[in-house]
């Protein structure tokens, strides 16, 4: 068993830090559970990059950067006290790995980036307790857990706390006498509009401040109810916080200008004003902290069980790469059985309409990356009311061939179009208002056809997406588009309600495109 070397006249007791000496066998079975590590990155190499991207290039998850550093840092913490529990070789972790390739596997069928990389951790938490065994995974539950933060998560917040803003914000302009006016996420005052966008949610914040909060729970709080009472202040203070920003930044444009008070609200947003939020967060915690920075972090004595169905740390580690192997070897028979589309498509002639040239005042095209077919068009009738139709049409879905996601669909990803408000269901569609170019409007209404269901939800498209994978059947999946600008009338609606009557069941056309019939 390991030892540790402690200094000449330091007690157990002594608050000076111990030396930790790992053994060969230590280092044996670290080396083996790197390799591990090194081949399911390898082997999920897709999903390792995409996390690279993601990490490098949206800044709502920039602080998982860091996220792999702490960890380290929580292990080294706990050094000393670690060299002294044996690892072993535990085959029941394999039970984890499972897991973790069955959450890929159906991240990966229906096309749910987020399941797939919580998989993917799921599957090297699973290596450490296969390879190390039992002791040291509880020797090392906290960074284990805290690995979960890897997993970019927590964009569904961004339009709760876009409608959390916008309730802040009104109030505090009409108490500081500013005319101002809310239309779905855009505010106008007397010398321009803001939208609260996604971005102006502070979304990025309060998920960075969660990784944040948790981390400073454990290492600094004992107490259970203090450590509770942190996480709900670094939750809070940055959502009051940013509200504040929001109407600072609209209250100097109504003083200054729109693009003064912008420009200077993203320096101080992003380099100053959360820093010290976050530092005040930290200083309001700093009273209550109730752990000895010298305590230990867990006993080592009380981890020196030898674990039952125990496995040798070469098979164990193999048996992990065969295991996470089978889930990806069935996801790409799954790919594998997907039927050809038609080679080629068209878009229908329709009673009363007929084709026009696209608009030049509000041009628009939505967005279906990898799509196998993708066919715009734009209609009139004998009144000159028009309808943009759109379609696209996929043999299969996979990684960056999608029918829903972010940025996919009737407005794409830093789109010169804004969405305002959802409108509700329209014969098992969904309608949404956005604003263009010159404040124009447009109404879309958008369905999915897949696994022979008609649906607006984009959760049922990855539902029906991967019951289709994985049960059967057609993968087939199609969407169909169709837009009208907004008139001084206000017609859109009934435009969309009247091009419906002449182009027939929506699921007829998804069909004959996806040539299911």
């Amino acid at each position: 068993m390991a030892e540790i070397s402690i200094p000449s006249g330091v007690g157990a007791s002594s608050k000076g830090p111990a030396v930790a000496v790992f053994d060969a066998r230590w280092k044996r079975h670290a080396a083996i559970l790197a390799g591990v590590w090194l081949a399911l990155l390898a082997i999920f190499h897709r999903d390792t990059a995409d996390l690279a991207t993601i990490y490098w290039t949206n800044t709502t998850f920039g602080h998982c950067l860091f996220i792999a550093p702490v960890i380290a840092w929580l292990v080294w913490q706990r050094r000393a006290e670690l060299a002294r529990v044996a690892p072993q070789g535990w085959w029941p972790g394999l039970a984890v790995v499972a897991a973790g390739g069955f959450g890929w596997m159906v991240g990966d069928a229906a096309g749910v980036a987020l399941f797939r990389h919580a998989g993917l951790a799921l599957m090297l938490q699973g290596a450490v307790v296969t390879v190390l065994g039992p002791n040291v995974a509880r020797a090392l539950l906290f960074p284990l857990c805290y690995m979960a933060f890897l997993v970019p998560f927590g964009d569904f917040l961004e339009g709760p706390l876009q409608d959390i803003t916008i309730a802040m914000v009104m109030p505090m302009l009409h108490l500081f006498g500013v005319p101002a006016s809310v239309d779905g996420v855009l505010i106008t005052t007397s010398n321009g509009y803001f939208e609260v966008a996604e971005a102006c949610s502070g979304a990025k914040f309060v998920i960075a401040m969660i990784a944040f909060g948790v981390l400073v729970a454990n290492v600094c709080y004992v107490s259970w109810r203090r450590r509770a009472a942190f996480l709900v202040a670094a939750i809070v203070v940055p959502i009051l916080a940013n509200g504040l920003r929001a109407f600072g930044t609209i209250y100097a444009a109504w003083w200054t200008s729109v693009e003064a008070a912008t420009g200077f609200d993203h320096i101080v947003y992003g380099w100053v004003f959360f820093a010290l939020v976050m530092a005040a967060v930290l200083a309001i915690g700093w009273k209550w902290f109730d752990r000895d920075p010298d305590a230990r972090w867990f006993d080592p004595a009380a981890l020196q069980a030898v674990p039952a169905r125990r496995a040798d740390a070469p098979v164990a580690g193999l048996l992990v790469l065969l295991v996470a192997s089978l889930f990806l070897g069935w996801s790409s028979f799954n790919d594998a059985r997907a039927a050809p589309v038609p080679a080629r498509v068209a878009l229908p002639d329709l009673p009363g309409w007929h084709r026009v040239p696209s608009s030049i005042r509000a041009a628009w095209s939505p967005n279906f990356p990898g799509a196998d077919h993708f066919l715009i068009g734009r209609y009139a009738d004998a009144t000159g009311r028009s309808v943009d139709l759109a379609v696209a049409v996929y043999a299969t879905q996979h990684e960056g061939r999608e029918l829903v996601g972010f940025g996919i669909g009737a407005i794409r990803e830093n789109d010169r179009w804004v969405k305002i408000e959802d409108l509700g269901p329209i014969r098992r569609g969904t309608a949404l208002r956005m604003t263009g170019p010159g404040r124009i409007e447009r109404e879309v209404v958008t369905w999915y056809r897949i696994g022979g269901v008609l649906t607006g939800s984009d959760k049922r498209v990855k539902l029906e997406t991967l019951k289709t994978k994985l049960l059967g059947g057609s993968q087939a999946g199609v969407a169909v588009l169709l837009s009208a600008e907004q008139g001084s009338d206000k017609g859109a609606h009934a435009t969309i309600q009247d091009f419906l009557g002449a182009l027939g069941p929506v699921e007829n056309l998804a069909d004959r495109m996806a040539g299911v019939r």
